[in-house]
């Protein structure tokens, strides 16, 4: 048995999705799975929950990007499909925080590391990696620490 509930998880909602004919939402998690699987073979081992929620997120990150240039293209039915394959991958991903959270998690980290300008980014980003991964958008984050030392 699996012990990556998320990933067995997204198994079962491709059997469901396949059952009931929704071809785009099997499609997209067929998708998600082969990249999980890919990424355990090249590491010879499965993978945890939180390295399957990184999969997740880089693809819906490709599916920003694409939706963007197709959007720029004037292709809105491309456009369409990559926000719905972000929408279908969005449920598998925990609870983002909101950005108020993040912010005071930002100030806090920003505090305890004794950050006082643009050389300390990654030392706080570091810190907020281990804290924000998988919970909130790390450009996100990025963001609102540089806004945070930038002053």
């Amino acid at each position: 048995m699996s012990k990556n509930k998320l990933k067995s998880l997204i198994q079962t909602s491709v059997n469901k999705a396949l059952k009931s004919g929704e071809k785009e939402k099997t499609t997209t998690l067929r998708m998600s799975l082969s990249a999980i699987q890919k990424e355990e073979i090249n590491k010879k081992s499965e993978l945890t929950e939180e390295e399957t929620i990184l999969i997740i997120q880089k693809m819906i990150k490709q599916s920003k990007e694409s939706s963007a240039q197709f959007e720029a293209a004037g292709r809105k039915e491309l456009a369409d499909k990559e926000k719905n394959e972000i929408k279908i991958l969005s449920e598998f991903l925990p609870k983002q925080i909101s950005e108020e959270e993040i912010i005071k998690i930002v100030e806090d980290a920003i505090e305890k590391e004794g950050a006082k300008s643009q050389q300390d980014i990654g030392k706080v980003m570091g810190t907020l990696k281990q804290i924000l991964q998988g919970k909130a958008e790390m450009s996100l984050v990025s963001q609102i620490v540089r806004g945070r030392l930038s002053n």
